[in-house]
């Protein structure tokens, strides 16, 4: 059986339930998985890439052959400096399909020993979305149920009014 690295790639402003799961069943199917959180900038993100990278690292902690990175290049680039030529995303509907199939095709135009890896959340998880969580945590809503503990610590100390 063969050991593969598989980049799990996003903004992770902040990191959910959802991610974890996904995280969580990707280290079952991979020898490695690297969750590479996004710089973005052009995203605006509520957290700095520094935050999101602990943040990450703090809900991922349990898992052993995981690693929490941050990256500011091409994802291609990254993987490959990874030793990777495997990218795993998250598909909670077919609108996120049709942005991910465009993408996937693109790396593999840049790369044609690239691969895409899909994974559906778990049917419990598969309407939670940072930026909803962000939205319900601005307005001093319950977030509990959707993102692990340091997070909606994090969350509600950003929004303190």
């Amino acid at each position: 059986m063969k050991t593969h690295t598989v980049i799990y790639p996003g903004t992770f402003d902040p990191i959910t339930n959802g991610h974890v799961d996904l995280t969580e069943r990707a280290a079952r199917l991979f020898g490695k998985v690297v969750v590479a959180i996004a710089h973005s900038e052009k995203k605006t993100p509520l957290f700095s890439l520094e935050e999101r990278v602990e943040l990450c690292r703090n809900c991922l902690q349990h898992l052993d052959n995981v690693e929490v990175v941050g990256f500011s290049n091409l994802l291609i680039e990254f993987a490959h400096s990874q030793g990777s030529r495997c990218v795993l995303r998250g598909l909670r509907a077919v609108a996120d399909f049709e942005y991910e199939f465009q993408l996937a095709n693109m790396n593999r135009a840049m790369d044609p020993e690239f691969e895409s890896v899909f994974l559906t959340p778990s049917e419990h998880l598969s309407y939670i979305s940072s930026s909803l969580v962000r939205e319900i945590a601005s307005l001093q809503g319950d977030i509990t149920a959707f993102v692990p503990a340091p997070v909606a610590r994090a969350l509600q100390a950003k929004f303190k009014s």
